[in-house]
């Protein structure tokens, strides 16, 4: 795979800036010095038709005028001349631009900076040329000496890259960072985002050496799916911390479902977040110090269980405080610990956690308490906390610490606490690469971020594919009920037309039946077995409790006549208009251990389903009580989701109940998740009461709200997170009649992609890499096994070999920028050439790819790999000569 699109926009050779200027305080008089005075190495052109000199350098009139190759336009002229400009790029051969101009888009400029930004984009695409911006603040890149901003801060360097929304942020953040001493490896304006956004810079940077960890300023997310595939590619490389504008936005609620009402757009972006693998921070400051704690890579956790080393009760109170606030767990001392401090410390420290080693603890009794305490398997992070008192040496007790870190591979977080008395120590923990904060609040949530960080990388790992290996759901009986409702003008279905839905996905639910007239009802309550529980049908009533449309328990035959006429008298009086159609019918649930439960989804504006669970009945409202998850779900996932309610310690053993049946709660979570993949023209839908013991689960009651889906749709488009693509998977015999299995890679794979690389020979290690390589790097090795099965496909051919699989192909694609094409590779282990492997996979891949929507495939062959050239020419790839190096060969070929 060729150089990443990006590379020019970050690491040109060769930078023109369109509207360059001597007037000062002009956006390309700033522009312009800022490139002279930044230390950029490389060639730097003005280009004002008005000018023969700016700033006593020579100006063009155009690019033509330059006559020599430019990577980097910088445009900061007025918007209406910024199309021909692009149009003038393209021609000349630059491949990307900063669009420095405002006057874009509908919020800016009305209906004709709507029609200019649509011009710009149409022009770019024709042209090839990617554009930052509109409207935005530039590109820093430090190293490079590349400072394309109008910004007087200038970054420092650093190992740190921020890409933010918000020209504003920018600046004020550096003017912040050059105070505190923090540098970057690039600084990022994304403006307008008309064209390149979140996703592509994600895309570049996690693969950018200079970067140790990104830092996003999101106010917005416009292509969701762009957005986490970024993400997650990055996420998987190095540490993505983002803080969100926004969070309290009412706009993407949908309060016409309960879990609408308790699902607003905040909930669904952190359920992102965490599925993608990144870390999230509230403030800026949270931004840079979870940064710097887990930018430093040796910060590494198995849990989230904090032990507490302090001088003073009072900080010990705080941090424990704000443990409890972000569910950090105190871990309990082991007793040999307790031991070796009963030993070390004096008679009346604390006997626990926070171990409190007094107001006159040196250095002997610090260093002795926290290497007992990272010695503690029970122990996942350390915070060593000090308030300098009359007796206290700050400084040899920090020596003593630092010394003590070397005796677990546990993290040590410390919080010297003060000014000028600790100032030594904060110097002696910043030579030491040890992490310090200046609050116990501050220390908690560094170590929490560490104890996020690590869920979420797991998390981000798993790759659920959309429907279980046991699970046949009827998929075709559920489409033609939602069908038939929409078809005759519904959106909302029916009670038994849901629960018919629910049941084709083996989800358990009560019978039910509808009933027109009080006759009717008691036929149903009959056909049942009392008692019967009747409540009130209508399309037009959402939720039946508001109308008083709820009769439990009801045991006789004449109580069924009555409690119907009640019904709908309590309901005309409280809806008049609405559509009454009687009752359902149902059996009561009779076991006594059942807990309420809600089990939700609602379709998010921007990252599409989202499933809650939470306390359920009629006091969800006020309960509040949700964890919200991105589908697709597997069990490791929808365990993770359940312990994360409030409702998790009701649903354990307490009292004289037993603890419910998990597993089919898991079960019903997993069959909504399969119900959600698969069907596109689910909006809402409410499982509310979902009662669970430890007999199983029954869904009592549920709601499902449907529409069409969008015409043409690729299936999964509806999805922020595609499912792992498991109806890929196809089992092949070769000639001589050995059976192989082409699937897409999964993450688990990356111990036989490893050993596959190992053993291929030298020649065929340069011929796919086009260098000298031993073994993936585990960079490399990420980044092949954990792919975005949306823009990317990775296909291993697979034998078995001692009960396991043994890799001994994988042909690969990546789709271009262009949306349209693709560039692949290929390679097949040393011993299996010569029986058809490498045709069947490219074979496949070509029809993977055509399906989706992709038009052409190339790729890049060294002119000496003949074998693979002449299977090209077999599969009729066109074969011509690289325009950048003879000794390649580019082919290509139509789907």
């Amino acid at each position: 795979m060729g150089p990443h699109y990006l590379n020019r926009l970050f690491s040109p050779d060769s930078i023109a800036v369109f509207g360059a200027s001597d007037r000062a305080g002009s956006v390309g008089s700033i522009v312009f010095r800022n490139l002279r005075e930044g230390g950029f190495k490389g060639a730097l052109f003005a280009v004002n038709p008005k000018h023969r000199k700016v700033q006593d350098q020579r100006a063009y009139k155009d690019l033509a005028a330059i006559g020599k190759p430019v990577d980097l336009a910088v445009i900061a002229t007025p918007a209406a001349t910024v199309s021909g400009i692009i149009a003038q790029c393209g021609q000349a051969g630059v491949r990307a631009a900063v669009v420095l101009s405002a006057g874009f888009g509908e919020a800016a400029a009305g209906d004709a900076g709507e029609r200019l930004q649509r011009e710009l984009l149409e022009t770019a695409r024709q042209q090839g040329v990617r554009i930052l911006g509109p409207n935005c603040l530039g590109i820093m890149r430090p190293d490079a000496g590349l400072n394309a901003t109008f910004s007087h801060n200038i970054a420092r360097r650093g190992k740190l890259a921020l890409v933010s929304q918000s020209g504003a942020l920018c600046t004020a953040v550096l003017d912040w960072a050059q105070a505190e001493g923090i540098g970057f490896s690039a600084m990022v304006s994304l403006g307008d985002a008309a064209d390149v956004d979140f996703g592509d810079l994600l895309s570049y940077l996690a693969l950018d050496p200079w970067t140790r960890a990104i830092l996003l300023y999101v106010e917005g997310i416009r292509d969701a799916r762009s957005f986490l595939s970024g993400l997650r590619i990055a996420a998987r490389m190095k540490p993505v911390v983002v803080v969100k504008a926004g969070r309290h936005a009412d706009g993407s609620r949908a309060a016409v479902s309960h879990t609408g009402a308790l699902i607003g757009g905040d909930d669904v972006f952190h359920a992102a977040l965490r599925r993608a693998g990144a870390v999230r921070a509230y403030t800026i400051k949270q931004l840079f110090n979870a940064a710097e704690i887990l930018g430093g890579g040796e910060h590494r956790v198995r849990g989230s269980r904090l032990a507490i080393v302090t001088n003073g009760g009072g900080p010990g109170v705080m941090a424990t405080d704000r443990a409890a606030e972000l569910g950090v767990a105190l871990a309990e001392l082991a007793p040999a610990t307790l031991q070796a401090l009963e030993q070390a410390l004096p008679a009346h420290w604390s006997h626990a956690n926070p171990v409190d080693l007094l107001g006159d603890a040196g250095p002997e009794r610090y260093g002795a308490a926290v290497e007992a305490c990272l010695r503690d398997p029970g122990v996942d992070g350390v915070l060593a906390m000090l308030t300098p008192q009359a007796m206290t040496d700050a400084a040899g007790c920090a020596e003593a610490v630092s010394a003590a870190a070397g005796h677990g591979a546990r993290p040590l977080i410390t919080c010297w606490m003060g000014g000028p008395h600790v100032a030594a120590a904060h110097a002696l923990f910043n030579r030491r690469g040890i992490p310090h904060l200046d609050t116990p609040e501050a220390a908690v949530e560094a170590f929490a971020y560490l104890a996020s960080h690590r869920r979420n990388q797991e998390l981000l790992l798993q790759v659920p594919g959309p429907l279980g290996r046991r699970s046949r759901p009827d998929l075709e009986g559920a489409r033609l009920i939602i069908e038939e409702a929409l078809a005759s003008g519904r959106s909302s279905l029916s009670t038994l037309e849901t629960k018919a839905v629910l049941h084709a996905f083996g989800l358990p639910v009560v019978p039910t039946m509808e009933a027109a007239t009080a006759n009717d009802a008691l036929v149903a309550a009959e056909a049942l077995g009392f008692p019967v529980a009747l409540k009130i049908n209508s399309p037009d009533i959402s939720h039946k409790s508001d109308v008083a449309g709820v009769r439990l328990n009801i045991t006789s035959a004449a109580d069924v006549r009555s409690t119907f006429n009640d019904l709908l008298e309590a309901a005309r009086s409280r809806r008049p208009d609405a559509e009454l159609r009687g009752v359902t019918v149902e059996p009561m649930y009779r076991r006594a251990n059942g807990r309420e439960l809600l089990i939700g989804v609602v379709r998010d504006p921007v990252f599409g389903p989202a499933i809650s669970i939470g306390a359920g009945g009629t006091m969800v409202e006020v309960m509040e009580d949700r964890c919200v998850s991105l589908p697709p779900l597997n069990r490791f996932i929808a365990r993770g989701m359940i312990e994360r309610t409030r409702a998790w310690k009701m649903l354990q053993a307490w009292r004289n109940l037993p603890a419910v049946d998990f597993t089919a709660l898991e079960d019903v979570l997993l069959r909504v998740s399969e119900l959600v993949c698969e069907l596109p023209q689910l909006l809402e839908l409410d499982i509310n009461p979902l009662i669970v013991d430890e007999q199983g689960a029954l869904a009592v009651d549920a709601r499902l709200v449907v529409a069409y889906p969008q015409p043409g749709a690729r299936r999964y488009a509806h999805m922020a997170i595609h499912p792992y693509p498991g109806g890929l998977e196809t089992r092949e015999q070769l000639a001589d009649g050995t059976d192989v299995i082409l699937r897409p890679i999964r993450p688990e794979d990356a111990d036989i992609e490893k050993d596959f690389i190992r053993r291929l020979s030298s020649q065929s290690k340069y011929f796919r890499f086009m260098q000298a390589l031993q073994e993936l790097t585990p960079e490399m090795l990420v980044r092949f096994t954990q792919i975005d099965y949306d823009l990317e496909m990775a296909l291993i051919a697979v034998v078995g070999e001692g009960g396991g699989e043994r890799e001994i192909g994988v042909a690969r694609y990546s789709t271009n920028p262009d949306g349209r094409s693709c560039e692949f590779a290929i390679v097949v282990a040393d011993e299996w050439q010569h029986k058809g492997v490498g045709n069947r996979l490219m074979a496949r891949l070509m029809e993977i790819a055509r399906a989706r929507g992709l038009e052409e495939i190339e790729g890049e062959v060294l002119a000496a790999n003949q074998e693979m050239l002449a299977m090209a020419a077999k599969l009729g790839f066109k074969v011509t000569v690289s325009d950048e190096d003879p000794k390649l060969k580019h082919i290509s070929r139509c789907l």
